[in-house]
């Protein structure tokens, strides 16, 4: 059997695996060992094998994962969230759907100091659904909105889906962290004029809540978690930004700087300080799984030379660059609905970042950006959204159904911000371009 076949069988495999309910991260390791073995015998595949897991688990870069996993989960504990929504909430609460909007803001600044989807959720899931219903929002928009909003955290940086992106891929996490800015920016934009759209045109959807004073607002901007977070940005990715620190040091500058300002202001003690260790080894040690799989089946699936293969197919066909980015694009968002979104970013690398990156010449930082951008439209879309059934299990009295019939506006705002990015890359460019040359 030739490479090509050897790796068409093996991708069969896989899907065969992952509806048997094996974890995605073994499922993958399994059958990219397995491949690797037929492709180039026993001695040699375990050699490739533990080399390419040693290489991976020691590399210095992948250690950002635990210190940005910290960072997020201390900021989710101390109960910096809820002091953002609650600033958030001040502001722009009185507007029409202004708790939702609220929302979009503070995800967007909570983003800012958790690269964390998951905590996000959790987070505002806690936070801002009881507020919604205590004034009579729909509860198809609140969950929605949130669900839609956490997405955020993995744009604006700093993301764990960037750093999982650049190591997998070879490019600078910095470049990536500054791209996701205006991305992120842009997104709660689109989310915010998405939400103004809908109470627009149905009111009841979002009854409005009373204006607060300026009183009011300044004293809650005083105590709002505004200050942790700005410290806790500016010291971390100020730092990566200007030079000072790499990404794993911005890591532990980031981590430490939010042990210190929340012990500071006294929002932690030892039970949420353990707590937040406890989750951060639990997702540390499940994308650590997931790179040592992605690793050992982007192995084989190299040694079966299908991205050669896909690329030479696609220079010789006589179409446009941008009609292949687009099918792949449709094929990431059928994905989206079967595949979790972190290990669809990795298995997917090996088989496109070459084609688009690599044939089609399209810049790495800015296929990164379009990608978070289209695997997270997956997290929120059924029947596999991840964030729809993270909140679930924070919001049980609202059914999924509800949830997810409310989602539907919020996708439509991510396509129209995958079209704005393909047809202006500059608005991701510019700063990586600015700042780094």
């Amino acid at each position: 059997m030739n490479p090509t076949m050897v790796g068409i069988v093996g991708l069969m495999v896989f899907v065969v695996l992952l509806f048997t309910g094996l974890p995605v991260g073994l499922s993958m390791m399994f059958m990219g060992t397995a491949g690797v073995v037929v492709l180039r015998g026993t001695r040699a595949a375990f050699q490739i094998v533990v080399g390419d897991i040693l290489t991976q688990f020691s590399s210095y870069t992948i250690c950002v994962v635990p210190l940005f996993s910290l960072m997020g989960y201390l900021a989710s504990y101390s109960g910096v969230g809820e002091g953002l929504f609650r600033l958030a909430h001040k502001f722009i609460g009185h507007f029409d759907g202004g708790l939702a909007l609220a929302t979009q803001a503070a995800c967007a600044l909570f983003g800012a100091i958790c690269g964390s989807m998951p905590a996000t959720v959790a987070t505002f899931g806690s936070i801002a659904y009881p507020e919604m219903k205590r004034f009579n929002y729909d509860d198809s928009l609140s969950t929605a909105s949130i669900a839609a909003g956490s997405s955020l955290a993995v744009l604006i940086p700093p993301s764990m889906w960037f750093i999982i992106y650049g190591t997998a891929t070879e490019n600078s996490v910095g470049r990536l962290f500054l791209a996701g800015v205006p991305a992120g920016l842009l997104q709660m934009v689109l989310y915010m004029l998405t939400i103004t759209f809908m109470v627009g045109r149905k009111p009841h959807l979002a009854p409005k809540s009373p204006k607060a004073t300026w009183r009011d607002r300044f004293g809650t901007l005083l105590k709002g978690g505004l200050t942790e977070v700005i410290f806790v940005f500016l010291l971390s990715m100020g730092g990566l930004f200007a030079g000072w620190f790499t990404p794993t040091e911005a890591g532990a500058v980031g981590a430490g700087g939010m042990l210190f300002v929340t012990a500071i202001r006294r929002k932690i003690n030892l039970k949420k300080l353990r707590s937040a260790l406890k989750e951060s080894v639990r997702l540390s040690a499940m994308i650590y799984l997931l790179l040592a799989g992605a690793t050992i089946y982007g192995r084989f699936f190299a040694l079966s030379g299908i991205p050669g293969r896909l690329g030479n197919f696609v220079t010789g066909m006589s179409i446009p660059p941008w009609s292949v980015l687009t099918v792949i694009i449709l094929i990431y968002l059928v994905l989206g609905c079967f595949i979790d979104a972190m290990p669809m970013l990795l298995l997917t690398i090996p088989i496109f970042y070459p084609i688009i990156c690599g044939t089609l010449g399209y810049d790495p930082i800015w296929y990164g950006v379009v990608i978070v951008v289209v695997i997270a439209m997956g997290s929120i879309t059924p029947p596999v959204g991840v964030n729809v059934f993270i909140l679930k299990g924070v919001i049980r009295e609202v059914p999924l159904k509800t949830m997810f019939s409310g989602v539907w506006p919020f996708v439509i705002a991510n396509v129209v911000m995958c079209l704005i990015l393909i047809f202006i890359p500059q608005i991701v460019t510019f700063l990586p371009n600015l700042v780094y040359g």
